[in-house]
């Protein structure tokens, strides 16, 4: 497939864990994709072009969308994927801990979206955003991770509307999606009513479909990929 007729994909946060996954998918079903990372891939599928970048900076994002304007030529659909958190109790919780949150997980997407608007109509592409479950329920010392997924769901719906016709926007929010550390017990598993703990192909596939042809009556929509857990109710023993 020659690179003007590739579908071109940008996965931020693409290096490892949920992005290496739809980086991963989104290869195998015939995407060029664009990696934008803070760190560099280990094992980036072929043909896929890997690129240090810090999404919550303006000049970076506008840099990293110029290039792709360059090089590449179109984007078809972006998948903002990237995201950190930091765990601390509210009164220890600096500013630049908030910001530095807010900032990779939402003000990121609006970067993203507002350097490339041009690339995606052109295209009649779609992006495709990556909240949380923990946009909907929060454990202890949690605040800026919720509220950036928060703002993404709301953020999602609000850039559909503005961006149609020509650009679709949809969020993922996934729940317990196993991605490294120790596996998770029967006892995690058999808590999910799918009967076991998420895996990034999960999320991967769904990306998939929104990024595709076969979900384009589908815009300004969030779906949960948490195997039931938001859906069931939980009484102390």
């Amino acid at each position: 497939m020659s690179h003007a007729s590739s579908r071109i994909a940008l996965i931020t946060g693409g290096a490892r864990g949920i992005g290496a996954a739809i980086t991963a998918r989104l290869s195998h079903d015939g995407w060029r994709v664009v990696i934008a990372d803070r760190e560099r891939p280990q094992h980036p599928p072929a043909g896929t072009r890997a690129l240090l970048c810090d999404v919550s900076d303006e000049a970076s994002v506008n840099g990293l969308i110029d290039g792709i304007r360059r090089q590449e030529g179109r984007l078809d659909v972006l998948v903002c994927n990237a995201g950190i958190s930091v765990h601390k109790p509210i009164a220890a919780l600096s500013l630049a801990e908030w910001s530095g949150v807010i900032g990779t997980n939402l003000t990121a997407t609006f970067l993203l979206v507002r350097a490339a608007e041009g690339l995606l109509r052109a295209a009649k592409g779609a992006v495709v955003t990556i909240a949380s479950t923990r946009a909907r329920m929060s454990e202890a010392n949690s605040e800026p991770y919720a509220a950036s997924k928060g703002g993404l769901v709301a953020l999602t719906h609000a850039l559909a509307i503005s961006l149609a016709p020509d650009v679709r926007v949809n969020c993922i929010s996934p729940g317990w999606i196993h991605t490294r550390g120790d596996p998770p017990r029967p006892a995690d598993h058999a808590f999910h009513p799918a009967g076991r703990v998420g895996v990034p192909d999960d999320v991967a596939a769904l990306t998939a479909f929104l990024a595709g042809p076969e979900s384009g009556f589908i815009t300004g929509a969030e779906f949960i990929v948490d195997g039931g857990v938001t859906r069931k109710m939980i009484y102390p023993d």
